[in-house]
């Protein structure tokens, strides 16, 4: 398994158990819930499902999405091989990540950030920081290449071949593993750009080491998802970049950090947000409560991944986003960003959940031995 560059990859990559069961969302309710939560039926009649037929209806749909879930993975690799067999790319060049696809600005930054004298203060000279703390607007591809990839999006989209949800609260997308931009364009991408970036912005949060991720694109429409309610991502730090097209409105929103019932707690010079029971994840009842920023097209914005956020609804157009979830597997090995609890390790393909055992660590350091030795 290698990286970009012919790096050596950590080793395999598996989700957390809380995946069949925890953040389950219920689109009537605008809520997150757990489907093995004793207390579920009060919770959902304190939000208006007040009868025993609506009660079996929601619990019909957190019943299929469980099932949705234990079949991801095999239904995942089978769409894959459709589209790697059957699909026709309109422009195969945007699959493999160029130069010439990034914004010179982009290239300015990457380049301090390699340089032996950068530090967090003269990134912060070169970057755009925002009203939400932590969140930072960067150029990162030129107009020209979002233009591109929409097209080459829209061609998948029109196709008949089979297509997977981004993830359980966006319905329209596509998932850009399936479509085989992983190897070739995101990881190279978060390898060779974004991780000198994110490791003088979010040293505290895996910054230096974010070997995996999970990207997607999300296209939002008038008459399909037009918002995107509030919620946290399963990363460590995120990366979101709108790609165009012409959209009125629609502005992403910032609360703050997902909050627990105990306090925080530390490890290693880490910081832990939560407890290893229960979240207690509060949605604003008041958009004054949240920063309003507005996304340039080709800009990116980087938060972490815990730092609560939606998307307020478009008025018009369509708007397509570029979300690439990137992971730390030291970071969450300690504590999964989910369920709050030591990862329950199960079996996955690819990148899974960007969770590694302490098997995958003993052969990543034997790979860089490896490397170490060739290269001498």
């Amino acid at each position: 398994m290698e990286g970009a560059g012919g790096r050596p990859a950590l080793g395999p990559f598996f989700t957390c158990r809380c995946f069949y069961t925890d953040n389950i969302f219920l689109e009537d309710f605008r809520l997150h819930v757990r489907s093995t939560e004793p207390q579920l039926e009060s919770i959902l009649r304190s939000k208006g499902c007040k009868t025993e037929e609506q009660f079996r209806k929601v619990q019909a749909k957190i019943d299929e999405e469980v099932q949705r879930r234990k079949l991801l993975h095999q239904k995942s690799l089978e769409r894959r091989s459709i589209i790697s067999a059957c699909y026709k790319p309109l422009n195969p060049a945007v699959y493999v990540l160029q130069e010439s696809f990034l914004a010179p600005e982009f290239h300015e930054i990457v380049a301090y950030c390699r340089s032996e004298d950068a530090d967090f203060e003269g990134l912060l000279d070169r970057i755009h920081s925002l009203p939400a703390e932590r969140v930072y607007s960067i150029p990162v591809f030129t107009e020209q290449f979002c233009g591109q990839l929409i097209r080459e999006l829209e061609n998948f989209e029109q196709s008949e071949m089979p297509k997977g949800r981004p993830n359980t609260m966006n319905n329209y997308g596509v998932l850009l593993n399936e479509l085989g931009f992983d190897e070739t364009f995101i990881t190279p991408l978060r390898e060779d750009y974004l991780q000198p970036i994110t490791s003088l912005l979010y040293p505290d949060y895996g910054g230096c080491r974010l070997d995996s991720h999970k990207a997607f694109v999300v296209k939002y429409a008038v008459n399909q998802d037009r918002d995107l309610c509030f919620h946290y991502d399963n990363a460590e730090v995120t990366l979101n970049v709108s790609l165009g097209k012409d959209f009125g409105e629609g502005n992403l929103c910032f609360g703050d950090m997902r909050q627990c019932s105990a306090q925080n707690l530390f490890s290693g010079g880490r910081r832990w947000v939560g407890d290893t029971t229960r979240v207690v994840f509060q949605i604003p009842t008041d958009e004054r409560e949240c920063v309003e920023i507005e996304h340039r097209v080709s800009y990116g914005l980087l938060h972490r991944g815990q730092h609560c956020h939606g998307a307020l609804p478009i008025s018009s157009g369509e708007r397509w986003n570029l979300i690439i979830w990137m992971r730390s597997s030291p970071v969450r090995n300690e504590l999964c960003p989910m369920c709050n609890k030591k990862p329950e390790l199960m079996e996955a393909t690819g990148f899974g959940d960007g969770f590694t055992s302490e098997l995958s660590e003993v052969w990543q350091e034997q790979q860089e031995k490896v490397t170490v030795c060739t290269l001498s």
